[in-house]
């Protein structure tokens, strides 16, 4: 079809998958970690206060306070290419450009920080895609994750005039190819280990308990991962809860709490994984890697291991292709 010589471009119709994590700094320095925690902290379904009560102690005690903190965390962890998560589904999906065909061209975006994820769905209909998969990489479904990945995404939709056909991924924490892939790359990274752990600790992203409560699935889809991870381990995991932060009840056991006791138990040797988290990040590099080491050492613990997620490792690539071919399946 010819069309008139004053037609705006009509690029040929694709299909994108955009990959999603929750989001980085842009640096790792209290200005830029400020920003970031603005962000993050405003947002209505992570903390679930009346704004009204809540932007006033954000904006007056957390902001003042908490930027320098974090930005030593995030420094600690800091390479050449920037944050780990970023530059970590980056590479996921640079690994995956080309799994699904020519026709589909496949992104990535973070909830809060850069690049975003309205920005990268423009690009992705600016480039012919009439079809696209926003993927939330959260295994484990949780409001304050996937919910508002996918609030933005529908937000981004509203200020298109031309919007292209949207499906979203699933949780997938019970998903077989997720949980063999697990299993392969905790049994080989324990292979690698020059001590046997005395216990395996699987340590999920904590939330307030109240949302569990609410309705929230998160608490049973963790629980879920870790009784079918131990399955195909075939040995016992301890599912613990790290990241709290206020005063709300969380989720427990702590993994901190957890960490701090185990040696006076007889528990002297132990190796740490985080299954919630499909890429290595600040929570798992500094958070249990630096700090639940130095809690678990000067308890009295002898060997501490925390094993690396499933990153861009070809276990964790395979399992990406698994389920994300099952939702494209009828556009490709």
């Amino acid at each position: 079809m010819n069309h008139p010589a004053d037609h705006p471009p009509v690029p040929s119709p694709r299909i994108g998958v955009l990959l999603v994590n929750l989001g980085t700094p842009d640096a790792a320095e209290p200005r830029a970690v400020r920003r970031y925690l603005a962000e993050f902290l405003s947002d209505r379904r992570v903390v679930e206060i009346p704004q009204i009560l809540w932007q006033p102690i954000l904006r007056g005690i957390i902001l003042t306070t908490r930027p320098k903190k974090s930005a030593h965390a995030y420094a600690q962890v800091w390479s050449e290419q920037g944050s780990p998560l970023a530059a970590i589904t980056r590479e996921q999906a640079a690994k995956l450009q080309g799994a699904f065909g020519e026709g589909v061209i496949v992104d990535y975006a973070m909830r809060y920080g850069n690049p975003a994820i309205q920005e990268r769905l423009a690009a992705l209909k600016a480039s012919g895609c009439e079809r696209i998969l926003v993927a939330p990489l959260y295994p484990q479904y949780c409001a304050a994750t996937t919910a508002t990945a996918n609030d933005m995404a529908y937000a981004g939709l509203a200020k298109m005039r031309w919007q292209p056909a949207l499906r979203t991924l699933p949780p997938y924490h019970d998903d077989p190819a997720y949980i063999d892939a697990l299993a392969g790359s905790l049994n080989e990274s324990l292979s690698r280990l020059d001590f046997v752990p005395d216990a395996i600790l699987a340590s999920f992203h904590g939330m307030p308990e109240r949302t569990l409560r609410l309705g929230d699935p998160y608490h049973c889809h963790c629980r879920k991962t870790g009784r079918l991870l131990a399955e195909a381990l075939g040995r016992e995991l301890l599912v613990t809860f790290q990241s709290r932060f206020g005063r709300a009840k969380w989720l427990e056991p702590a993994t901190d709490v957890v960490l701090a006791g185990l040696p006076a138990k007889g528990i002297k040797r132990v190796a740490l994984v985080a299954p919630g988290f499909s890429a290595d990040c600040v929570e798992t590099l500094e958070e249990l890697s630096i700090r639940g080491r130095e809690t678990f050492l000067e308890a009295g613990g002898t060997d501490f291991a925390s094993l690396p997620c499933l990153n861009a490792s070809e276990r964790g690539i395979d399992m990406l292709k698994i389920i994300l071919r099952r939702e494209l399946a009828g556009w490709v």
